[in-house]
């Protein structure tokens, strides 16, 4: 469920391209859905992990040289290969950040000349203002919770001081990992022979890409312009006291008080970062409830766990319709108007707001209207293979937009996961991306995660099917190795078709629930029933048997499976 209210963006007009760019202006788009932090999807070698390039192309590698063109990057051409008859490059990305990345590693593996330009930092949202960063802030606030809850530290006969922090040396643990992770992401390009141009991108014309004052030709062209944060009419951000998550996500400062706009995946792990540090928090959520866009039982029990208990307090079904900022020795002041009748309801004087009202496309400037391309609420429009539609509703030959910018799902590893389905095309074989099956995860303490469908959206789509649903929940209380970390609270939760065995969604709430959902996102993506994967082995004691057992308690009517493989003499 979400809200259908118009906003209005605006930000400075001198902007640079990129991933996440961090401007844009004059956009009318509605509220974005919750999911609207980035979740990274990063290929090995943006750890520093060798590739799995053959003895001579690493050889070759390590003579990689630099053009004389101060912007443009260029690694070994053997690796890179040469392009199409005709062409400067067989595929051109446009934004670098995960899902340009991923797009372009799946490139260069498929033997494609590649080129990737970036206006601003490689990485993108994701590494510099997003899920990287914010990881690093919420390791802080999980070991500070549990360093401050003295109850959970005795049950192990564990006796702790007071627990504290230093503000500068969190920010720089956080700062560290982006950058860390940063110069992975261009080492592993330039090694495996990407070129990476500096310069803001621009679509000329089929296949003509120009970048700084350089016009380029290529094959093919990626969008992947991504994404920045959504800030709605009459709020004024200054960077300080009214922020945005990029703002955030430097920890400048820690409020006494903080008003967090938007209960979505941004809110939410940042009310978790700032309750550990000290702050109160006050939510103020447009629709009735917290967390729109969890299943309903998942997000009444993490209430129950994660709001309740801490020092937050909410107002829902209100707008926050003009925010000031701090100055001359006043609070920040928030006005706050009731969503349906639009009357004042209340004022709120705080230290700081933060504002996680989700994020916008960044497609301004791309040079869309020279292929009569027009945006929807500021979204590229494509069809399931992320081929570029027009405004004639025709395909715009051999352009393609991936990630946040086509708005299809905003997360991270999505758009590297489209990138991938693109490369896949251009190279011959044609691949269509299954979102259904695309996890997404929530990091507070403890974490959320789900793939697939929530209990409402299955309920709606068997009423028009025609077809009943199952419901099949295991409880962490009821888990040996979550018992043995004093972390029994927690909820799985499987939706399914008991007369298919078709998995329709999984929903996790607890310990470690972002790792745990990957198999449930596998078997969508596989199309394993409940019938066959009811019968996989996991090791015990492992928070794993929480979906093992899930999968055990669903009761499916059909017989049918899959043929079993062979059995391996041990």
């Amino acid at each position: 469920m979400q809200s259908s209210i118009s906003l209005s963006l605006s930000s400075p007009s001198t902007i640079c391209r990129s991933d996440s760019s961090a401007a844009v202006s004059n956009v009318n788009v509605n509220l974005l859905n919750p999911r609207s932090l980035r979740f990274c999807g990063l290929r090995r070698e943006a750890f520093g992990l060798n590739s799995s390039l053959s003895t001579h192309r690493i050889q070759s590698l390590s003579n990689a040289t630099r053009r004389p063109c101060s912007n443009r990057i260029v690694a070994s051409s053997a690796g890179n290969g040469a392009a199409s008859k005709g062409f400067d490059y067989d595929l051109v990305i446009i934004g670098a950040g995960v899902g340009g990345h991923g797009a372009a590693l799946h490139a260069v593996e498929k033997g494609l000349k590649t080129a990737i330009i970036e206006g601003d930092v490689v990485g993108g949202t994701c590494v510099n203002r997003g899920c990287v960063p914010s990881k690093a802030l919420l390791a802080v606030s999980g070991r500070m919770r549990e360093l401050q809850n003295e109850h959970h530290m005795k049950s192990f006969g564990l006796q702790v001081a007071a627990a504290g922090y230093d503000r500068q040396g969190v920010a720089d643990h956080a700062n560290n990992l982006a950058s860390k992770i940063r110069s992975n992401l261009t080492n592993s390009m330039k090694s495996l022979g990407v070129d990476i141009l500096t310069g803001f991108g621009t679509v000329l014309g089929p296949q003509k890409v120009k970048y700084g004052d350089t016009v380029i030709t290529a094959k093919d062209i990626i969008i992947a312009t991504g994404s920045v944060p959504l800030v709605p009419k009459g709020i004024e951000v200054d960077g300080k006291t009214v922020i945005t998550s990029d703002h955030a996500l430097k920890l400048e400062f820690v409020p006494q008080w903080i008003a967090i706009v938007g209960s979505g995946y941004i809110g939410l792990e940042f009310s978790d970062v700032y309750t550990a540090l000290g702050s109160e928090v006050t939510f103020v959520e447009a629709l009735d409830q917290l967390m729109p866009g969890f299943d309903p039982e998942i997000g009444k029990l993490a209430q129950r766990v994660l709001i309740n208990p801490r020092k937050i307090d909410y107002h829902t079904g209100v707008f926050a319709s003009k925010i000031t900022p701090a100055k001359d020795g006043k609070p920040v002041t928030i006005e706050l108007i009731d969503a349906k009748t639009k009357e004042l309801k209340d004022t709120l004087e705080v230290d700081a707001a933060l504002i996680a009202t989700g994020r916008a496309p960044f497609t301004q400037g791309l040079g869309l209207e020279n292929i009569n391309v027009q945006t929807q609420r500021g979204f590229v429009p494509v069809d399931s293979r992320m081929r570029v539609i027009d405004a004639s509703g025709e395909l715009v030959p051999h352009l393609y937009c991936i990630g946040d910018a086509n708005g299809k799902m905003m997360l991270a590893h999505a758009a590297s996961a489209q990138g991938i389905s693109v490369v896949e095309q251009v190279t011959g074989k044609d691949h269509v991306l299954n979102h259904l099956s695309i996890p997404a995860a929530c990091f507070t303490h403890p974490e959320i995660s789900m793939v697939g469908l929530t209990e409402p959206q299955a309920r709606e789509k068997a009423e028009k099917e025609g077809f009943e649903i199952g419901i099949a929940k295991t409880s962490f209380k009821a888990n040996t190795k979550a018992l043995a970390e004093n972390e029994g609270e927690g909820l799985a939760k499987l939706i399914y078709r008991p007369d298919s065995g078709e998995i329709l969604g999984v929903h996790i709430f607890g310990m470690h629930a972002a790792d745990l959902i990957h198999e449930a996102s596998n078997a969508i993506a596989l199309g394993t029933r409940i019938q066959d994967i009811k019968y996989a082995v996991h090791a015990h004691p492992t928070l794993s048997e929480v979906v093992d057992e899930l999968f055990k308690a669903a009761k499916v009517k059909a017989n049918t499976s899959s043929p079993a493989a062979e059995p391996v003499a041990a």
